[in-house]
């Protein structure tokens, strides 16, 4: 995994202040399909191509811009290299010649893949990253032992170990006789009693691990039926932030094989989380509690109005900032009574941003029927 270069403090990021210098903030989505022949590396240059190009636009002088040219040259350099990739599904860059910054954090996941000149960099989604995403408990289980780790954004560990007694030996082999009939029936019933004290004392560890400090969501994995036969002893607690099962016996667990694993369950959790927020967005848009369309969504956004912001992941739009009350719009006109006004190269990536300070619930769509539900932006309302 790649080690990120600081010049500057965690704190010094979250609170530098605007200056003369600009400073390029690159948020990038390098999971494993981005990875495949390097895709992410073209979708960056082509954005680089796109900023570059519109750089003169953005009010930038000569001198500043040959600094931001510069900026993206060194984030482009370190991108090609992919053994310098962290090992995460997302990485985030802050390069600024001038504040003789430049920074690689490894995030679990991007909302999506943006290139960014301001004169701040944006730490948003990095500040929000490690919160939205908090700790996880997975559970990795057979019918002897179990391991409860602890999953963060950033790494797994093991934290807890049950083990069960249990009757050791294969298939009961029976013969005709009576006694053995009912010696079948007692063995039976003694590994169905084995595996429910095994189940009751792992679902007591995790009530226990989890009462000490609570976590955000629950995983179980196992070998055969395992998993899914521990969900009913799970209290209800933890079966309510149970977000999915998935195969894996316990000798297999490593840090590593176990937050690869929690993560692709959590990314196909998020993937039906979207299909929930679509149909609740249709209902909502008879209603008059949703807005559809990218200037009628940055409407809403600039009046406070939205509770959660979908957005079509591959929309790309120009568009409008007013100076004065940072409100976006796709056409300048739209902001006449707010002042002076800058063009941005992509007002839904601004969105994004805006979604994020005002700490507004966001989901990012990727999925082709849902992007096709949507215009680009759209918006279920808090208030009308």
């Amino acid at each position: 995994m790649a080690t990120a270069r600081k010049s500057a403090s965690d704190r010094d990021l979250l609170r530098m202040k605007p200056g003369p210098h600009p400073v390029v903030t690159c948020y990038l989505k390098i999971e494993p399909r981005d990875r495949t022949r390097q895709k992410y590396l073209t979708k960056v240059k082509n954005r680089v191509k796109d900023l570059e190009y519109g750089l003169p636009s953005l009010g930038w002088d000569k001198a500043q811009m040959a600094v931001i040219k510069s900026d993206l040259k060194r984030i482009v350099t370190f991108l090609s290299n992919a053994e310098k990739l962290p090992t995460s599904q997302g990485v985030a860059i802050f390069a600024s010649k001038g504040h003789k910054l430049f920074e690689v954090r490894p995030l679990p996941k991007v909302h999506r893949s943006r290139l960014i000149v301001d004169r701040t960099p944006l730490v948003r989604e990095l500040a929000a990253s490690e919160e939205e995403f908090g700790r996880l408990f997975t559970v990795v289980l057979d019918r002897a032992t179990a391991l409860i780790w602890e999953v963060t954004a950033f790494g797994a560990k093991m934290i807890r170990k049950v083990e069960t007694e249990i009757t050791r030996g294969g298939r009961y082999h029976q013969t005709r006789s009576r006694a053995d009939w009912t010696a079948e029936h007692t063995y039976h019933n003694r590994i169905q009693n084995e595996k429910r004290r095994h189940f009751e004392a792992v679902a007591r560890a995790l009530f226990e691990v989890d009462r000490r400090s609570p976590g955000h969501q629950v995983v179980v994995a196992g070998a055969g039926s395992d998993a899914a036969a521990l969900e009913p002893y799970l209290h209800s607690y933890l079966a309510d932030r149970l977000i999915g099962v998935a195969k894996m016996a316990p000798k297999d667990a490593t840090a590593g094989s176990v937050q690869e694993l929690t993560m692709s369950v959590r990314a196909g959790h998020a993937r039906a989380s979207e299909h929930r927020h679509i149909d609740e967005f249709k209902e909502a848009l008879g209603t008059g509690w949703a807005v559809n369309g990218v200037q009628e969504t940055l409407e809403a956004l600039g009046n406070g109005q939205v509770r959660m912001l979908l957005v079509d992941g591959a929309t790309v739009q120009a568009g409008f900032r007013s100076l004065a009350t940072g409100r976006l719009a796709t056409g300048a006109v739209d902001l006449r009574p707010d002042g002076d006004v800058v063009p941005t190269l992509d007002v839904i990536d601004d969105a994004i941003e805006e979604a994020l300070r005002q700490r507004v619930a966001l989901d990012v769509l990727h999925d082709d029927e849902s992007q096709h539900e949507i215009n680009g932006l759209a918006a279920l309302l808090r208030f009308k």
